[in-house]
């Protein structure tokens, strides 16, 4: 498939989503997830827990194109959902361990679908604004010294 086939990015992004999103977990029935989906910091995040790397935009642009053209994702007013096809293509992939889940579905990717080419524009400011939450909820918040006077701690 050259240049048009499937790029590990996308997988990158499809795995982010499905995990982020609890469609990963097997016996987790589809009516107990959140039906909304999962917003764009939230795939940020797993993106990054996967592979030390937080996703630039054109790349999260670029794959969900292709993955929504496919039939696989799609995204509604900021909500990034699995669809019942892509949940179909997790479920059937072969079992990997998570260090290989990413290079895994991108080869049942190759295999089993064309990319596609769907219209969605990820805007710079989404992206950025999606990055600093993702950033500033990661940051453990630093302790607090007991104020003084205050209740003594056992």
């Amino acid at each position: 498939m050259g240049a048009e086939g499937w790029r590990w990015t996308d997988a990158w992004i499809f795995v982010s989503l499905v995990i982020a999103s609890g469609a990963g977990r097997q016996r987790r029935a589809p009516s107990s997830r959140r039906p909304e989906g999962v917003r764009l910091a939230d795939v940020l995040s797993t993106a990054d827990h996967l592979n030390r790397a937080i996703p630039e935009r054109h790349e999260v642009e670029e794959a969900v194109r292709r993955l929504a053209g496919a039939g696989l994702v799609s995204v509604t007013d900021g909500w990034f959902r699995i669809t019942a096809a892509g949940e179909q293509l997790w479920r059937s992939r072969p079992s990997a361990g998570l260090a290989t889940t990413v290079d895994t579905v991108q080869g049942v990717l190759t295999r089993r679908h064309t990319p596609g080419a769907a219209d969605w524009d990820l805007d710079e400011a989404e992206h950025a604004a999606a990055v600093q939450e993702y950033l500033k909820r990661s940051i453990p918040t630093p302790r607090r010294s007991p104020e003084p006077g205050g209740p003594a701690r056992s």
